[in-house]
């Protein structure tokens, strides 16, 4: 008897194996991996013979690696003991893991699966070494880098370029940024990686002039194609100088050539014309985006806050909440700090009430010190005082004195400023800024011999002012000013312009302000610097170099003093020209004989 043969239409489904199905899931886990759900699928790993697959528990662990999101977490824990259980890690296990982990919130566990491997007789490869030279300069660690960076050469990887790019970006992280540039400079062929790590690393060490450089020889070596974290770099560059011809320039360039504006070029974009003054398209890049998140909202509110618009600041925060944007311990600052600047009080108080009951969020000591700033400036000092002491009985930090020192200057209370000075010398008895501050409020108070008593302490202490300057930009290139600069060739020019300047607004009623002839400032000389500070000789400059009309822009690096204060109001009026100044506060837009600030800086 012949047997019986099903059909094709009739025979059974083949039972899928454990590997498929294994693999299936993690797929649809890595849309968005929960710890939850990984640890079923660990353990249907467990009770099937997909147990056996090496490449199966590798995509697993890098899912639960993403989801590690601090030192305590038990995803962290778990990941680990799924680790310790395998017998016998390969390359590939071992390298997934320590990429996965050189770009998390705990980049240090790269180095220990790298030391792992080490153990494992498992030979490092290129690619290995880029990941952990990423974690070292990510978690800062500088003595394991430079052991790594010689294992680098001890293996023959000196002259990879993945490899080489990544060491710039390592120094230029730990600071290191002459080094870095030795690196950049010795490499034959520069990849668009290796340039922006030379131009993020001078920018993130405050070298924005050398990173605009860079970027420069970029564009001149027309072999590379700068990319999005080229122009997030340069125009974080721009935004320090002040560079508004050449941040307006990237924002073209990135129109013509199709680049999507993304939450993080956006928001470098709105930093930049927020602080190059140019409120207005910072808002026209923040409604041109198509996706707004908390980041850049903040920034958005951060801009209005710096420039004085602090209403629209709060406008921009109200919105955030209603289209459910969650605001963030930096998003509170920044509406803090606007309400202080724009002296919103009362908008302040509820801001700060709101934090905690209404959104979770501790405060923090930024935002206790924007309370006692906000209080300080609108001259309620005996509230922020008791703020301060409410708030933080023991043991303040010296950023709160340091803003309730400021109050006090700026309001003239000699005997509160005494009082707020003694704790904070206390506290940093060797920081130069405070004695500073202390000697202008003397001199406020008409105490010489206090000033001289101060500068006699600094002398003995060996204690120097940080010194001023003031940067514009012209026809693309930026020009840096100190007090009494000569280094120009216009030198001449110049000073005879800024003389004759002078006297056009003493003829319209500028008097030079008597306390500033008085006592030393931040970064300035007395009675001969007082006419020829950073910024007047910068302004200077720019209204030579520049047509009539046009606005002059001038950055300075400390706060800027009252005679200058008076004296650029009436220069905008002599001259019909809009004159923005942003010192290490805040934006003051002059024009027409006032400023944007209402003297209330």
């Amino acid at each position: 008897m012949n047997s019986y043969c099903p059909s094709q239409s009739h025979q059974l489904p083949r039972p899928v194996p454990a590997f498929s199905v294994a693999h299936l899931a993690l797929q649809r886990a890595s849309v968005n991996p929960t710890l939850p759900v990984l640890k079923q699928i660990h353990a249907h790993l467990i009770v099937s013979r997909a147990s056996r697959s090496l490449s199966l528990f590798t995509k697993l662990l890098r899912l639960v690696a993403g989801t590690v999101t601090s030192s305590s977490s038990s995803s962290l824990t778990y990941a680990l003991r799924i680790f310790r259980s395998l017998p016998q890690p390969d390359a590939f296990l071992l390298n997934t893991l320590i990429t996965q982990f050189s770009k998390s919130v705990l980049p240090i566990f790269s180095l220990y699966f790298y030391q792992r491997m080490l153990l494992s007789n498992v030979h490092p490869s290129s690619y290995t070494f880029t990941s952990v030279i990423k974690a070292c300069g990510n978690s800062s660690d500088s003595k394991v880098g430079r052991v790594v960076h010689g294992q680098v050469l001890t293996n023959g990887y000196g002259l990879d370029p993945y490899v080489q790019a990544s060491l710039v970006s390592f120094y230029g992280k730990i600071g290191e940024v002459k080094f870095a540039r030795k690196l950049f400079d010795g490499m034959p062929d520069k990849s668009v990686v290796a340039w922006n790590s030379m131009i993020c690393g001078y920018e993130q060490n405050g070298r924005a002039k050398e990173a605009i450089d860079v970027f420069l020889m970029m564009r001149e070596a027309r072999d590379v194609n700068p990319d999005s974290t080229t122009f997030v770099g340069v125009l974080s560059a721009c935004a320090e100088l002040g560079a508004l011809e050449l941040g307006h320039w990237v924002h073209e360039y990135l129109e013509q050539n199709g680049f999507h504006m993304n939450v993080v070029l956006g928001t470098a974009m709105i930093n930049m014309y927020a602080r190059c003054g140019n409120v207005a398209k910072a808002r026209e890049v923040f409604d041109d985006m198509d996706e707004r998140n908390v980041i850049a909202s903040t920034a958005m509110i951060n801009a209005y806050g710096m420039n004085g618009y602090g209403k629209l600041g709060v406008e921009i925060f109200d919105q955030m909440l209603l289209s459910g944007q969650r605001p963030n311990s930096i998003t509170f600052v920044a509406v803090l700090s606007a309400c202080a600047h724009a002296g919103l009080v009362e908008v302040g108080r509820r801001v700060f009430a709101s934090m905690k009951e209404e959104h979770v969020v501790e405060p923090g000591v930024e935002h206790l010190v924007c309370m006692v700033d906000m209080l300080g400036r609108a001259g309620l000092l005996d509230e922020a005082y008791e703020f301060i002491e409410e708030k933080l009985p023991s043991n303040p930090p010296v950023a709160v004195w340091s803003a309730m020192l400021g109050a006090c200057k700026m309001h003239k209370n000699f005997h509160l400023g005494l009082k707020v000075a003694d704790r904070l010398l206390k506290a940093e008895p060797d920081n130069p800024c405070h004695y500073v501050l202390l000697s202008n409020i003397y001199a406020t108070a008409g105490r010489t011999d206090g000033v001289q008593m101060v500068r006699n302490k600094m002398i003995r202490k060996g204690l120097k002012k940080q010194v001023g300057h003031s940067t514009t930009e012209v026809d693309g290139r930026t020009y840096m000013f100190a007090m009494g600069d000569k280094s120009l060739p216009e030198t001449k020019a110049i000073y005879r312009y800024l003389d004759e300047l002078v006297l056009r607004c003493m003829e319209v009623g500028y008097v030079p302000v008597a306390d500033a002839l008085m006592h030393e400032l931040e970064g300035e000389e007395r009675e001969h610097a007082l006419k020829f500070h950073s910024e007047k000789l910068a302004i200077a400059f720019a209204m030579l170099k520049t047509n009539d009309g046009s606005t002059i822009r001038i950055v300075k690096n400390l706060r800027m003093c009252e005679d200058c204060h008076a004296v650029i109001k009436f220069m905008s009026t002599v001259t019909k020209r809009e004159i923005i100044v942003r010192d290490k506060l805040r934006f003051h837009h002059f024009k027409e004989g006032s400023c944007s600030c209402l003297d209330y800086w």
